[in-house]
């Protein structure tokens, strides 16, 4: 039975992981694009010898873009910026910056996101199986981190790792769950566990001894004796 904080670790860490292939199939493709759109715009404003964008500009520009899915898509730009023309003049030109850009949607189309979409299939999948998980989850008693389900008879740690016991000592941690307070009179016990039995109390002894190491082990229980006369199963 895996417990249900490990099966959101795992949620989590496919979703992690997805968004991460993503981002970074993203970003390869984001700068295989910008290194063949400034190769292309230096090639096409070579060939003209001007700055100045034109029809032809946009033409050649896209003549030289190696990404065919590029071509069509990836725009050009014109920007300003302030240029000394030599040092120690205070005049100040007007320069132009030609610009190639392409939008983000265009980018993530052409990245690859099949290894990202598998495991975004992973994570939903995992999700509805975890969620179907939570909808037929057997129901349990708990306390003290150790937890008792009902419908299997079984008792589980707080790893989800099942409890071996013999069938005195189920039936004994039964009756201890079953009771509001945690506690049993030696009556109870005996009567229930060796009715035909005039006394039992050794045998009772004998079962509380090797039953108490037993919960110790896998939970934050102990069993206690008041005065000879019941047992409490209480936190340590």
């Amino acid at each position: 039975m895996m417990k249900q904080k490990y099966a959101v670790v795992i949620l989590f860490c496919l979703i992690c992981a997805s968004g991460l292939t993503s981002f970074g199939s993203y970003r390869a493709t984001e700068r295989l694009v910008s290194e063949d759109m400034a190769c292309a715009l230096t090639k096409a404003l070579a060939e003209q010898q001007s700055d100045v964008i034109s029809t032809d500009t946009i033409r050649v520009f896209n003549s030289y873009l190696k990404l065919e899915q590029l071509r069509g898509n990836a725009v050009l730009a014109v920007a300003t910026r302030q240029e000394r023309h030599r040092v120690g003049d205070h005049r100040s030109g007007m320069g132009l910056r030609c610009e190639a850009k392409c939008s983000a949607a265009t980018i993530f189309s052409l990245s690859d996101q099949r290894p990202a979409s598998v495991l975004w299939t992973m994570a939903l999948l995992w999700g509805i199986y975890c969620f179907w998980r939570y909808r037929r989850q057997v129901p349990m008693v708990a306390f003290g981190g150790l937890a008792y389900s009902e419908d299997e008879g079984r008792f589980y740690n707080a790893m989800g790792m099942q409890v071996r016991l013999t069938p005195m000592q189920q039936q004994l941690m039964e009756m201890f769950f079953r009771s509001e307070s945690h506690q049993l009179t030696k009556t109870e016990i005996c009567d229930a566990l060796w009715p035909k039995k005039d006394d039992a109390n050794d045998t009772l002894y004998t079962l509380i001894r090797r039953l108490k190491p037993i919960i110790e082990e896998h939970s934050e229980l102990k069993i206690e004796s008041d005065r000879g006369r019941a047992y409490e199963l209480k936190l340590r």
